[in-house]
């Protein structure tokens, strides 16, 4: 969209619920967004999903939209959900390892404490509430910046510091 008025016309237009400007919106941008998830993935398909996921989010989100430049917003957006793709094949990948492991001390009967050690942890973090949860999972396993914890939070750092500090205690005398 060549003129600023333009995109703040059409971007009013699809706060309304306007079809035809959500279509010039994805007009416009589609193919920048493929290259940026294309880039970073390496995958067509997943690139694909993300773009799709994308627009999906755009419908969803374009009322938080305050002003400023539209393509950072759009690209703020599009980091975001490349990240949780990014987290939940991670994720996926530990999951996957684990189990191996698991199944791997099943058949040759090594690492079994390793594996009961996981299955306790497993339990004890269960009995923690959710936001504790949340934040050790983040930390750990998705292995999440303090800063980008307190950001997603929109908390001060040292309230997240504090809260995964108190979490990690807790944990520990769960699992004595």
């Amino acid at each position: 969209m060549a003129e600023s008025d333009d995109l703040a016309q059409v971007i009013t237009g699809c706060k309304r619920g306007d079809d035809e400007c959500f279509s010039r919106l994805v007009d416009e941008y589609a193919g920048r967004c493929y290259g940026y998830f294309c880039r970073l993935t390496g995958d067509r398909s997943v690139s694909d999903d993300l773009l799709s996921e994308l627009f999906v989010k755009l419908v969803e989100k374009i009322g938080s939209y305050k002003g400023g430049r539209f393509e950072s917003w759009l690209f703020k957006v599009a980091s975001n959900i490349f990240h949780d793709w990014l987290r939940d094949k991670q994720r996926r990948r530990r999951l996957l390892e684990l189990q191996k492991d698991k199944i791997e001390s099943e058949t040759t009967g090594t690492k079994r404490s390793d594996s009961e050690k996981v299955d306790n942890l497993q339990r004890q973090l269960g009995k923690l509430d959710a936001d504790t949860r949340e934040l050790i999972m983040l930390r750990f396993y998705s292995q999440v910046s303090f800063k980008e914890m307190a950001e997603m939070r929109s908390e001060p750092i040292g309230t997240t510091l504090s809260k995964l500090h108190r979490g990690l205690k807790k944990l520990r005398e769960l699992m004595e």
